[in-house]
């Protein structure tokens, strides 16, 4: 029997004995431990379909204390690699997906403004939310959970689960609260670097020994499934085809970033409001501007059975 085969040998029977000498589990603990010890009974959405990610709570650690560099000492990024761009005040920093891969959340703060820069792997989709939340500020953590393939975020003070695409806490003190999602771009950091020279850039030094030379993530992509359950699925795009996602004035509208290449600026109303659409494919940045001053609002680029299943009575634009 080989070293390795022996050692796993060992542990099956070391579980085994301890099992066999623990104290039986009441079904509350099963059920507590089975969710990363969040309490659901207060849940809106089916408990039945949140799954475990394989992670348990904060093994997939948020960035808390995020450092900082100029582009021009940036040397871990490719130009085709995604970022996500926030600015507030005058001052803009950048995001890479390649670091957010390892830790799906950024506690952050611009002068006044405290936010969370959040991105799910298994949905695509980066989403940057308000972290004053009922006159406090919040801050959240990763808790191992997924509900509809996408990722389920932790308040830290109050326990609550948020979800990122239904924008709202779904269990805990907080439940039926909803977020406030703020405007960010993405594109290649090619075109973010030329855009802002000046701008700031999340260091590769915030994680302890992580590995952002590859994203585990990559079999997944080109995969035409989804890792977890998504019960409600309309069949007007691939699964994973990518659409651009807004919500305006209650109502939410899908643009299909293939159809969106082939064209022009769209323009388009949804839930009363003028906005011009465009999809810019030299920089690969989804763009969305409130027609009468050409403000940024909040939009998402995501896989469409994750936009699809949070927003269920979704448009979807056809040229």
């Amino acid at each position: 029997m080989n070293i390795t085969l022996l050692a796993r040998t060992s542990v099956i029977a070391a579980t085994i004995a301890l099992v066999a000498i623990a104290p039986p589990r009441t079904n509350a603990e099963s059920r507590s431990e089975m969710f990363n010890g969040f309490d659901l009974s207060s849940a809106i959405i089916p408990t039945n379909e949140i799954h475990a990610g394989g992670p348990p709570r904060d093994g997939i650690p948020a960035i808390d204390r995020p450092a900082f560099l100029r582009p021009s000492r940036v040397d871990y990024l490719r130009d085709e690699d995604p970022v996500i761009s926030v600015t507030v005040d005058g001052k803009t920093r950048a995001y890479p997906l390649r670091i957010l891969t390892r830790h799906e959340i950024v506690n952050d703060r611009i002068g006044g403004q405290f936010f969370a820069v959040t991105y799910c792997p298994l949905c695509g989709s980066a989403m940057v939310f308000n972290r004053t939340i009922a006159g406090q500020i919040r801050s959240f953590g990763v808790s191992g959970l997924l509900y509809q393939s996408d990722v389920l975020m932790y308040d830290r003070g109050s326990e609550s689960l948020f979800s990122q695409l239904a924008m709202k806490a779904v269990a805990g003190p907080l439940s039926g609260t909803e977020l406030e999602w703020l405007p960010s771009a993405q594109s290649t950091w090619t075109a973010w670097r030329a855009r802002y020279p000046d701008g700031e850039v999340l260091s590769n030094r915030n994680g302890r020994n992580a590995d952002y030379s590859h994203s585990p993530y990559a079999g997944y992509a080109w995969s035409p499934d989804t890792a977890f359950p998504v019960p409600v699925y309309r069949d007007e795009l691939p699964k994973k085809a990518w659409v651009i996602g807004i919500n305006l004035g209650g109502q939410s509208k899908a643009y299909s970033l293939t159809r969106l290449a082939q064209g022009a600026t769209v323009s388009d109303t949804v839930g009363g409001v003028n906005v011009n659409v465009s999809y810019d494919t030299i920089a690969e940045e989804p763009v969305v501007l409130r027609e009468t001053d050409g403000k940024v609002l909040p939009s998402v680029q995501a896989y469409w059975f994750a936009w699809q299943a949070f927003h269920p009575d979704t448009l979807v634009w056809a040229p």
